[in-house]
């Protein structure tokens, strides 16, 4: 709901409140982001002390901006924080002095080029520059059921000349005077996600220089006041529709408030008579309940206003993809194969990833010659498809279509194509395409349509394996240099929205060798993102953990690989990989072929358990449970509370362990629940030696008596089935199966290995 009584706008979720008022002088004063006020007048119905201190400046009007909370902060005026918007004039000058003009309350608004979240109400604020005829124009939109709103600028040239425009961010929050701390997600390929907590002082930022949203730090941000928890304290979530450089700042000033922005990455765009810039749209989600409860806007609001179309709200396939299982040993008969493999297990979709067309025979050829491979595929994409399909399989293909190799057929016919010049750092032999070049858009499009149409392929992996380095379009004059990197990303969503309207029931998965671009931009075309190149179930548990607090696990590609994983070297329980894959959406990155009969049995149960209970771990709201030091405990809770499922995860095992609890959350506490736990398969040869403890007979490890017992003797799987309240789960908390702590294994007794876990099932109404 958006309230505008005089010159005092509110802006109000469910549960939230957004206030601010024009001053006299036509300034916008922020007042309030915080849990929802009984009244519109208890916005404003204190006034705010301001400080005028000796060495300050004042504006005409008396007000020192310096220590005044505002919506659209400028150069040139006093106030020496983080500015939402940045402009030079013809005459060099860069003081700007936006004042209130007008509202608006349109229908609809976007940006223009660019994916914004679906519905909501609108509120639009004019502002204009006091001595040129520039417009600021400010966006909010309130999704009211998410309890998040949605901000984005336009600057709009109405002089005779042109003007540059530095910087135009999306978002600017002022807080007052508090104890602040930033949490950003950093990180690099293969490790995602890293979450890191800092005291807010003097500036920190958050950004990308990479031409991508980027894996060193992901635009999902939030500030808290100190101590805040995952469930306690007050926290402001922010997060950016955009998939290219972008600039976050925190800073405290002098006097103690808090300013942060959010937007686009540093540009200079030569904004002529009549032309305006539109930056990307940025949210924002205040919770009184911690990070999880930011979470929990979070969460519903990108399966509700993110994603869209025929994927939205529809449960993903499991699939099995060809890239460990093959690399680029690709041909027809290996792939018919692998196929069948898949469909014994019980996937649901092949995928056929890198190596399939022609000339690709490792990672120096062929990138942008999108056409099957004659001697590896002899039929062509078609054949194989129909081949697949007949495996009762859908049919997903690889394809990185912003890319170009030097050794291609399009690189010699047009070199020109290439963003930056010949002479340039080069990353995995590949140079990236000019997609500021309307031709360039329109070749990726029109090849991209052409593998959809020949071939029945229901799932596409669009891969990005290198980030941008020299930023140079011989397509722009010397003086718009300054725009590349922003018009290369509007060429991106233009071929994306061109692609998804027109093969709406294909699903896209977005990738960058791993988590480069996951963001809220691709998300608008891609309704899920392969979230790291690492597979590896103990940085996995952790890289989902911390995806959660941003981002909904029906959004995140998991899959399940061999042992020892191709990232790490490290072997960790199958169950274990399972149940970490578990919540996101399940695929499998191995030969299910290549391995023994009691392996693809397990996987084949693995596969009918998530299928049997697919909806709770894709679309169940996420909870971060409390855990014990080197350990995880998530759950997924259904809308309507009937089921939960929990992962335990523990990285080290250790001999007699601390019997701690699990506490849940997000049951309903007067509902009675039933919780039981997956069978885990017990092995004799995981004893080793110990067995001799008990055998009538010494065994020897890696002999063919330990091969015949280790078939022949069932070790009992440890059983939990407790029945309580929801409440009694979450406050008091249940205890595993006691674990085995180095004296005998004497049923029921938990084997956690290293890397081990265990999975949760609660089912609500139990007698």
């Amino acid at each position: 709901m958006i309230l505008t009584e005089k010159k005092l706008f509110v802006l109000e979720t469910a549960h939230t409140g957004y206030a601010f008022r024009v001053t006299e002088g036509g300034v916008l004063q922020h007042l309030y982001y915080g849990s929802r006020l009984p009244r519109s007048e208890d916005y404003d119905s204190a006034p705010v002390m301001l400080n005028q201190p000796g060495n300050a400046l004042l504006d005409g009007d008396g007000l020192c901006r310096e220590d005044l909370l505002q919506e659209a902060g400028t150069l040139g005026w006093g106030d020496l924080r983080e500015p939402l918007a940045d402009v030079t004039f013809p005459d060099g000058g860069r003081s700007c002095d936006f004042r209130f003009s007008h509202f608006e309350r349109p229908e609809e608004a976007s940006p223009d080029g660019l994916p914004s979240a679906l519905g909501g109400e609108t509120l639009k604020v004019v502002l204009k520059e006091r001595t040129h005829e520039l417009y600021l124009e400010l966006y909010y939109t309130v999704f009211e059921d998410e309890d998040v709103i949605g901000r984005w600028s336009r600057l709009i040239n109405d002089g005779k000349e042109p003007v540059w425009a530095e910087r135009l961010m999306s978002l600017q929050l002022d807080l007052p005077a508090d104890a602040y701390e930033l949490i950003t997600f950093r990180g690099a390929w293969a490790r995602e996600m890293e979450f890191v907590r800092q005291d807010l002082q003097g500036e920190l930022r958050w950004s990308s220089r990479a031409g991508v949203s980027s894996n060193r730090c992901n635009p999902f941000a939030m500030v808290c006041r100190a101590g805040a928890g995952e469930e306690h304290g007050d926290v402001w979530g922010l997060n950016l529709l955009y998939s290219g450089n972008h600039l976050g700042t925190a800073q405290i000033n002098a006097y103690g408030s808090a300013r942060l922005t959010q937007g686009m990455g540093p540009l200079r765009w030569q904004l002529e008579p009549g032309a305006s810039l539109d930056a990307p749209q940025a949210v924002m989600a205040y919770s009184p309940e911690g990070f999880g409860g930011v979470s929990r806007c979070m969460h519903p609001f990108v399966r509700r206003r993110i994603v869209r179309g025929y994927w939205q709200d529809r449960e993903r396939p499991v699939l099995l993809n060809s890239w460990e299982a093959l690399y680029f040993k690709v041909s027809a008969r290996r792939v018919v194969q692998l196929a069948r493999s898949a469909r014994d297990i019980g996937a649901e979709l092949l995928v056929l990833d890198d190596g399939w067309f022609q000339g690709r025979s490792d990672d120096s050829h062929a990138l942008g010659d999108w056409t099957a491979d004659s001697k590896k595929l002899p039929g062509g994409l078609a054949a194989l498809a129909k081949d697949v399909n007949a495996q009762g399989l859908d049919f997903g293909l690889w394809v990185e279509p912003e890319m170009i190799s030097e050794d291609s057929d399009l690189y010699r016919a047009h070199p020109d194509w290439i963003l930056g010049h010949a002479d340039q750092a080069i990353g995995r032999n590949q140079y990236v395409l000019d997609l500021t070049r309307p031709e360039v858009c329109r070749y990726v499009c029109d090849s991209m349509k052409k593998l959809l149409e020949e071939a029945n392929i229901r799932y596409i992996k669009w891969d990005m394996n290198r980030i941008l380095g020299d930023v140079f379009s011989p397509a722009l004059p010397a003086a718009r240099q300054g725009e590349t990197e922003h018009r290369y990303v509007l060429g991106l969503y233009s071929i994306l929205a061109e692609l998804t309207e027109a093969f709406p029931e294909v699903l896209f998965e977005s990738c960058a060798s791993g988590g480069n671009r996951f963001d809220l931009g691709m998300l608008c075309y891609m309704p899920q993102v392969w979230a790291s190149d690492n597979t590896d179930a103990a940085c996995r548990s952790a890289m989902q953990w911390n995806y959660s607090y941003g981002y909904p696990q029906s959004v995140l590609g998991c899959h399940v690989s061999d042992a020892p994983n191709h990232q790490t070297l490290r072997r960790t329980p199958l169950d274990s990989r399972f149940s970490v894959a578990s919540m996101g959406v399940l695929g499998y990155e191995l030969n299910p072929g290549e391995l023994s009969a009691d392996r693809r049995e397990r996987i084949r149960e693995q596969i009918a358990y998530y299928k049997a209970h697919r909806r709770l771990f894709q679309f169940g709201q996420m909870y971060r449970c409390p855990s014990p030091e080197g350990e995880r405990f998530t759950m997924a809770v259904a809308e309507d509370g009937a089921q939960a499922a929990g992962v335990h995860f523990a990285a080290l095992n250790r001999p007699n362990p601390i019997q701690a609890p699990l506490y849940c959350r997000g049951l309903a506490g007067e509902r009675v629940y039933r919780v039981t736990n997956r069978p885990t398969e017990v092995r004799l040869k995981d004893f080793g030696s110990l067995v001799n403890y008990i055998a009538p007979i010494r065994i020897h490890a890696g002999s063919l008596v330990e091969k015949v017992a280790d078939q022949v003797v069932k070790l009992p799987a440890d059983q939990l089935d407790l029945t309580a309240s929801g409440e009694a789960f979450c406050r008091r908390g249940f205890y595993p199966v006691q674990p085995f702590g180095g004296t005998g294994f004497n049923g029921p007794t938990r084997l956690m290995k290293d890397f081990d876990s265990r999975l949760y099932l609660w089912t609500a109404d139990a007698e």
